[in-house]
């Protein structure tokens, strides 16, 4: 079989036999393509941008509830409700409402002033309680609605949620396959023809490639006939660099994997690969949250190289050039985590 040429070569054989078992496996195919598709639609439902929305304001008992009341119902952002003056205390405390207000001849505001509602809340109240008192501006100021393409939460999610699928089905996908295939004495069997490791991995690598390719169009199709998310940017570079991704996390699932004897190990390095990066890469919030001395080693995560160029591509239309940066990162990771799996991989 050495030396073989064309389907008789071991490397498309080992492909095929990858591509035939991922089709058999029904949870292969949910974990790809599912999973990452259903937490899309239930954080994109969640935060998805509403035109109209209003902020929850209670309204205690006191002088006058009825005319504040009326005053702050007035205002275009603001969703009144009557409560007592305990039930609006416990009503705030369990961020049921962002703001509470006492009515009395000087009425008092109750905030958190930590939260962004409660001080978009207070804002408009007390514009509409001074309105109704009889401010008026002194100069008028013309408004224009504008919608910026790009700038929902669900613009910045999909990107994140991309990354971390092609991140856990590499992980998983790549590297729990071959932990058990070694539990099972298969890959003993292997050892035994005419093939070098290196086929094997890479075999395994370009399987994993050819399967993040579907997930990703499949993922982008859904997301755009669902949320209407639009690659600002080239959708060429956008799928090349999530393949680029894919196989940065092969070569680090494949080196995870070298050595794994049990499921329990494999199990155990896998999540300590994997979720502290979808903590602290930005999935699901910027990484610039984080303090500044520690956005060097947050920048030389995979993860985060992976989502900051899917972001850049798909919401500020980067190019090439852009990436520089992030490719770097990721050519460095998936290089070196390949070369040290083919030195470190055991058959048995």
């Amino acid at each position: 079989m050495k030396g073989a040429a064309g389907w008789l070569n071991p490397f498309w054989q080992l492909l095929l036999m990858r591509l035939r078992t991922f089709t058999r496996e029904p949870a292969a195919t949910f974990w790809v393509f599912g999973f990452p598709l259903l937490m899309s639609i239930a954080l994109g439902l969640a935060f998805r941008n509403q035109a109209g929305t209003r902020l929850s304001v209670a309204v205690a008992e006191g002088p006058d509830r009825a005319a504040v009341v009326a005053a702050l119902r007035a205002s275009d952002g603001l969703s009144v409700t009557e409560m007592t003056p305990d039930e609006a205390r416990e009503a705030l405390r369990k961020g049921k409402v962002a703001l509470a207000v006492v009515p009395s001849e000087t009425p008092r505001l109750l905030l958190d002033s930590t939260q962004p509602d409660a001080r978009s809340a207070r804002l408009l109240a007390v514009d509409a309680l001074q309105r109704a008192a009889g401010r008026t501006d002194p100069r008028p100021l013309a408004e224009e609605q504008v919608t910026v393409p790009g700038k929902r939460y669900i613009d910045f999610l999909v990107p994140g949620l991309l990354g971390f699928g092609i991140m856990s089905s590499s992980i998983w996908g790549l590297g729990w396959v071959i932990v058990q295939m070694r539990m099972g004495k298969l890959l003993r069997r292997l050892a035994a023809t005419p093939m070098r490791r290196g086929d094997f991995l890479l075999a395994f690598a370009t399987g994993r490639l050819l399967l993040a390719f579907l997930e990703v169009l499949f993922f982008l199709g859904f997301a755009r006939l669902i949320f209407d998310v639009r690659v600002a940017g080239s959708t060429l570079t956008f799928v090349v660099w999530a393949l680029l991704g894919a196989l940065c996390f092969g070569g680090l699932s494949a080196l995870v994997a070298s050595r794994a004897q049990s499921s329990e190990t494999a199990s155990g390095l896998m999540n300590l690969v994997t979720l502290p990066m979808t903590v602290v890469s930005g999935v699901f919030f910027s990484a610039s949250h984080f303090p500044g001395w520690l956005q060097p080693l947050l920048r030389a995560l995979p993860l985060t190289a992976l989502i900051d160029g899917l972001r850049a591509i798909s919401i500020d239309g980067a190019g090439v050039a852009a990436l520089g940066g992030p490719a770097l990162v990721l050519g460095v990771w998936g290089v070196g985590s390949f070369l040290l799996a083919l030195r470190l991989f055991r058959w048995t």
